[in-house]
C-alpha cells in the first residue's frame, strides 16, 4: 500500500487524513517507482509534483511512470524553486516536502538554505520529511543547522531521528497552519514510548514501529 523507503508516504498520508490532488516537491527522487516517497502519491491519490535528480538516466523512467509530474534534472543546489512554482501555478501552501539527498558533499544543508532564502518566505509546506544521515556524515552540521532552519520558519519535528535498519538518518516535520494539530499532537504523544536509545542520537524510533490513530 505505501512505497517509501521508510514509509514516508504513509507519514504524509496520514497526517492529511489521505488528502487527494495534493502538491508534492520531492529533491532527490531517485528511481521513480522503488523505494519512492511520491509515487504512490501521485499514482494513487492524483497529486501533481516538481521531481527533482540529478541522475539523467531517470528521465525515461519517469516520462513513462511519472508522466503527471515534473521532472528537472540538475543539481538541486542550484535549482530556481520560486521560478519553477510560479511557471507551473503550484499554491503558496504545498503539501509534501522530501529532502533527500548526499549529506557528505553539502548538497543537502546547501538546498535547504535555498529554500529557505528564496522559497520560504512565500511557500509553507504541510509535511516535510528531511534526510540528514546523522549515522553516515555530518558534514556543515546539517543535522542541527537544518533543524534551526525549520525552527525557525515554524516547523514541528514529529519525529526526530527516524531510523532505517538500526542507522538514524531523517527528520519528519508538520507546519501547524496546514495539518490538523490535534491529531498531530496525539501521534507524537502516542509515539513517546517507541523511542529507544542510541549511540549516535541518544534517542531514535524505527519507522516500523511508529503507530498511526
Amino acid at each position: 500500500m505505501y512505497n517509501g523507503q521508510a514509509e514516508q508516504d504513509k507519514f504524509v498520508l496520514n497526517v492529511l487524513n489521505n488528502k487527494k490532488n495534493g502538491y508534492f516537491l520531492e529533491i532527490g527522487s531517485n528511481h521513480p517507482i522503488h523505494t519512492n516517497n511520491s509515487y504512490i502519491l501521485e499514482t494513487k491519490h492524483n497529486w501533481k509534483g516538481i521531481m527533482v535528480e540529478y541522475c539523467n538516466e531517470f528521465l525515461p523512467l519517469y516520462k513513462f511512470h511519472r508522466p503527471n509530474s515534473i521532472h528537472v534534472m540538475n543539481d538541486a543546489r542550484v535549482v530556481d524553486y520560486k521560478n519553477l512554482f510560479e511557471t507551473n501555478n503550484f499554491p503558496t501552501s504545498l503539501d509534501y516536502l522530501q529532502i533527500d539527498l548526499e549529506v557528505w558533499n553539502g548538497s543537502t544543508i546547501e538546498t535547504l538554505t535555498n529554500l529557505d532564502n528564496n522559497i520560504f518566505d512565500t511557500y509553507k509546506f504541510a509535511t516535510i520529511t528531511f534526510e540528514h544521515d546523522i549515522y553516515d556524515s555530518n558534514f556543515g552540521n546539517t543535522r542541527i543547522e537544518s533543524r534551526k532552519i525549520f525552527q525557525k520558519r515554524g516547523y514541528i519535528c514529529v519525529f526526530e531521528d527516524v531510523n532505517n535498519m538500526g542507522n538514524p538518518f531523517e527528520d519528519w516535520y508538520v507546519h501547524p497552519d496546514l495539518v490538523n494539530m490535534v491529531y498531530v499532537n496525539n501521534l507524537i504523544e502516542n509515539n513517546k514510548s517507541k523511542f529507544v536509545n542510541n549511540p549516535i542520537t541518544e534517542k531514535t524510533i524505527r519507522w516500523e514501529d511508529i503507530e498511526y490513530i
